[in-house]
């Protein structure tokens, strides 16, 4: 009953505001936007639209239909999708941006099974923190940004994101073996009183979020700066200071340092971003699954 193009002209309407707007991100013209919702109007046997000012607004039933709309073109891109991921030949660029934890943990298998499934798929990868990695994803440089999220200073994701969990984590406590609290199993931030602290690299957000937590429990003394957590953990074996090491980031444990739990517990979680108006893509989607089952073998982290 509905044309596909009169609903997404209408979803256009509903999402940018005006006509012009839609019309723009359409890449048609303004009168053709309206000649398909003139027709949409014929077919729906209401109006869909009323002068408001200058421009027009969507009435009670273009309210209505807007979110069928949506829902509709929703689905279709999903059976887009569904249908492309069962081609062999997925190709063309595909932008990745991660944590440090992620690409060394997570994207190995990832993109070795990418490149064999499709092996079209142009794959460039780039390491770096949110605060540089985001931007990127939402100016287009990225297709898809794996990034962290800490319990005590969320991630906010931008607008015309959507993000998939991957994976819970927790970080936990590193200190030389000779410290008087390392016999321990489980300490109190505020009890590492005696001792600097190592840290990521200054300037990043996982910096800013120790310390954030660090000035919570009434100690703060970051000496050093570190962008490597088994950098950081030969630190503490050095009896240089002690440091919070997710576990996702930590494959071994070098001798001169033990690990124990905090009170509170020190919580993350790993998200892919995408753009929302990619997630269907065939080069994104065949990523994100890849991803997502590479993630489900480190289910039991936290």
């Amino acid at each position: 009953m509905f044309g596909l193009e009169r609903m997404r002209a209408l979803h256009a309407v509903a999402t940018h505001g005006t006509v012009a707007a839609a019309a723009s991100a359409l890449h048609v013209t303004p009168s053709g936007v309206s000649q398909q919702l003139a027709k949409l109007e014929r077919e729906a046997g209401q109006r869909l639209l009323e002068p408001h000012g200058r421009t027009v607004r969507l009435t009670t039933a273009g309210h209505v239909l807007a979110g069928h709309a949506a829902a509709i073109l929703a689905q279709v891109d999903q059976a887009r999708a569904d249908l492309e991921l069962l081609r062999d030949d997925i190709t063309g660029p595909l932008r990745i941006g991660a944590i440090p934890t992620t690409v060394h943990a997570l994207l190995p298998p990832v993109l070795s099974a990418l490149r064999a499934q499709h092996p079209g798929l142009e794959v460039t990868l780039h390491e770096g923190e949110a605060e540089e990695t985001l931007p990127r994803l939402v100016d287009g440089r990225l297709d898809v940004a794996v990034l962290e999220s800490w319990e005590h200073r969320p991630l906010t994701a931008p607008p015309g994101t959507s993000r998939i969990t991957l994976l819970h984590d927790v970080a936990d406590l590193a200190l030389p073996a000779s410290h008087r609290l390392a016999h321990r199993k489980a300490v109190d931030l505020a009890e590492v009183d005696d001792i600097p602290w190592i840290a990521w690299c200054a300037g990043s957000s996982c910096y800013d979020w120790l310390a954030h937590v660090l000035r919570q429990h009434g100690n703060g003394r970051i000496t050093c700066a570190v962008g490597s957590y088994p950098t950081q953990l030969a630190l503490v074996a050095g009896n240089v200071g002690a440091a919070v090491v997710p576990r996702l980031g930590r494959d071994t444990v070098p001798d001169g340092v033990r690990i124990l739990t905090t009170r509170p517990a020190l919580n993350r979680t790993i998200y892919a971003f995408t753009r929302a108006e990619d997630d269907n893509r065939g080069t994104t989607r065949a990523f994100t699954d890849a991803l997502t089952a590479a993630a489900s073998r480190f289910h039991n982290l936290a």
